[in-house]
């Protein structure tokens, strides 16, 4: 099979999982910055709020404000304070994130096992 059609497998068992009965319901920009807050975060490199708004690819500071704020509601980020500094927030994905993504996971192996 080729590339083409293992990765439209892929996207049409990504839109199976998205909006399942396990799988919070996200847009884009939503899902865009959840994975750049758990990449930083895998990397030690944890994204702060101020960093976020930065992220002019995704959206606009407006945007992203919102979408933080729909990523707490649905429990895939909570924010965290780093040792004695009260200031900074930094972003971290929780375990909701995790097994969003282990599932993400999943069904990029499944895609490649149908291949």
């Amino acid at each position: 099979m080729e590339s083409k059609q293992i990765y439209l497998r892929f996207l049409n068992l990504i839109h199976a999982l998205d909006g399942g009965a396990s799988t919070p319901s996200m847009d884009l920009d939503a899902k865009k910055l959840l994975e750049v807050i758990a990449v930083r975060h895998a990397q030690e490199k944890a994204l702060t709020v101020t960093d976020a708004m930065a992220l002019d690819t995704i959206a606009s500071p407006a945007t992203i404000h919102r979408k933080l704020d729909q990523l707490r509601e649905l429990g895939m980020i909570d924010t965290v304070f780093e040792g004695k500094n009260r200031r900074t927030k930094y972003l971290v994905p929780t375990q909701a994130a995790q097994n969003y993504f282990d599932q993400v996971g999943q069904v990029m192996q499944q895609a490649l096992a149908q291949a």
